[in-house]
């Protein structure tokens, strides 16, 4: 499943991937302290994220939990499409030539990246 996430609703699936379900009290709690989210802007991105598909709620207790309805793995790949198109016109190569331009990423970890690659069949 590809959904697109917003960095707001990107912190919400990072407390639910990390333990779920998890309530709406329960998520503001957590996302407070490095946010100052209220419960009323937690509930807001719930209920966008309910619509786009990217969280599920159960409704049959006492109170309303959520939980993820998409993988970290498929939430990162689809945000790195994105960003991959959206910065470097989809080459990969453009980003990997900025991170050693900038030296945010070493050669030997280019080596690395270029191994792993070929043991992976995809080069």
């Amino acid at each position: 499943m590809s959904v697109q996430t917003t960095e707001a609703e990107w912190k919400i699936l990072e407390v639910l991937w990390d333990h779920a379900p998890r309530s709406m009290s329960d998520i503001t709690r957590t996302l407070e302290p490095g946010t100052g989210w209220t419960r009323h802007t937690v509930i807001t991105l719930l209920k966008r994220m309910q619509d786009k598909g990217s969280v599920l709620v159960d409704e049959s207790g006492p109170v309303k939990t959520y939980s993820p309805a998409i993988t970290r793995e498929a939430a990162s790949a689809t945000q790195t499409r994105k960003f991959l198109s959206s910065i470097f016109r989809g080459k990969p190569s453009l980003l990997i030539n900025t991170l050693v331009d900038s030296g945010e990423m070493s050669l030997k970890e280019v080596e690395e990246l270029l191994d792993l690659m070929r043991h992976n069949g995809k080069s």
